[in-house]
């Protein structure tokens, strides 16, 4: 399935406990898209089943990425798109990401708005040497683009550990809308 077109919602009425009950291809199939481009911690994680609920599942996906190499993290903090940056205006963000953006109204910045969340992007980028992650759902273009700036103050290890606190957040809200 391609990533562009593939959504967490895309299977209806998944269970916990069939998805659970799948062999381990079809397990990672239906999880692709939960962390971005990334479908070694399903791979890793399908081994601790079964999961009595999304919560079970949560924490076995999160300790696969605990008990990943740094430069397994650093590559998933690196698989997110900048938030309205090339892959939102060349079409190639994952049907998720796109959503989710949409949702932030980053769709909708003006001209002025734009410039400023691609200049503290790329400041974020050269400060830190990986993308800006953010779980954006509940958040406002403003609030973000705030949090950008707030967050520039930190150290990288900092930011290395919030970017998959954010990361494990917007993977909740994925299984949430995968599952429900």
């Amino acid at each position: 399935m391609n990533a562009t077109t593939h959504t967490p919602t895309a299977h209806a009425h998944l269970t916990v406990q069939a998805l659970s009950a799948l062999p381990q291809a079809d397990f990672v199939a239906r999880l692709e898209g939960i962390f971005e481009h990334s479908p070694w911690i399903a791979e890793r994680a399908w081994s601790r089943r079964p999961f009595a609920s999304v919560v079970e599942l949560h924490a076995a996906l999160l300790a696969v990425l605990d008990a990943a190499s740094e430069a397994e993290k650093l590559a998933l903090i690196c698989a997110h798109p900048e938030l309205a940056g090339k892959e939102a205006e060349e079409g190639t963000l994952t049907t998720a990401s796109t959503g989710e953006q949409r949702g932030a109204g980053l769709d909708q910045c003006s001209k002025e708005e734009l410039h400023r969340l691609r200049s503290l992007n790329k400041a974020y980028r050269q400060r830190f040497g990986f993308p800006f992650v953010v779980a954006v759902k509940g958040l406002s273009r403003h609030q973000i683009m705030d949090g950008v700036e707030a967050r520039l103050a930190n150290d990288r290890d900092t930011e290395f550990k919030r970017c998959l606190l954010e990361i494990g957040k917007i993977a909740r809200f994925r299984l949430d809308a995968l599952l429900a």
